[in-house]
């Protein structure tokens, strides 16, 4: 990476963009031909909410490189956030395709899935992203929630449990477990699950509600 890169990732980290975007035209015209230098300035223009342009700068660097990975995942991100999820995931399947392997992408894939309400092909999406990357709660959490729909309720249990571990503020997954306990018809695990989440969230609704219902059985 040129010097003028880094210098233009460290100015982006600072969030000083004016200072980045100077030195990422100057790698440009010192390397027109490098996807790289095409690839860090989509990225600037994405955060400075520049959609479009961040798209042609990303689509040059496919141009210059079929095998810039990280132009197909800029590309699906600016996409994803645009809610245009066709094209998010076929730019994210490219990055995988194309060698791409951080949880990241397959998180970013398996959510463009969800969103879209097709929990079943976001399954091992999410569960190689949990995979990948063991400290990632919400990767393994929305993984849980497919599971839950698809109704492999063990396995969601499991889940969420781990996420609850991991970050036992996460209201929604005690939640999540209070209500995975009350299908396996355990009321009292299910009111223990339930209650941690309000105390977590008291404003939780879902939780107050079932805990209520629980209550009145």
């Amino acid at each position: 990476m040129s010097d003028k890169n880094k210098m233009g990732i460290e100015a982006m980290q600072e969030g000083d963009f004016e200072k980045a975007a100077g030195f990422f035209s100057e790698a440009i015209e010192e390397n027109p031909n490098d996807a790289v230098c095409y690839v860090n300035f989509g990225n600037l223009l994405a955060a400075v909410g520049e959609p479009e342009k961040a798209i042609s700068f990303f689509e040059k660097a496919i141009g210059l490189d079929e095998e810039a990975t990280t132009a197909y995942y800029g590309a699906g991100s600016v996409y994803y956030d645009q809610e245009r999820y066709e094209q998010a995931k076929n730019m994210f399947v490219k990055a995988i395709q194309k060698g791409m392997d951080n949880s990241d992408v397959y998180f970013m894939l398996g959510m463009s899935y969800v969103v879209t309400e097709q929990p079943l092909p976001a399954l091992p999406y999410l569960q190689r992203a949990a995979e990948l990357n063991e400290e990632d709660t919400e990767a393994r959490f929305q993984y849980a929630l497919c599971l839950a729909q698809q109704e492999a309720l063990d396995e969601a249990i499991k889940q969420f449990g781990i996420v609850a571990e991991k970050d036992p503020e996460h209201a929604d997954a005690f939640y999540n477990l209070g209500v995975g306990y009350a299908f396996k018809e355990n009321p009292e695990k299910a009111l223990q699950m339930l209650e941690r989440a309000l105390e977590i969230q008291p404003g939780h609704a879902m939780a107050a509600n079932l805990k209520q219902l629980l209550q009145e059985m």
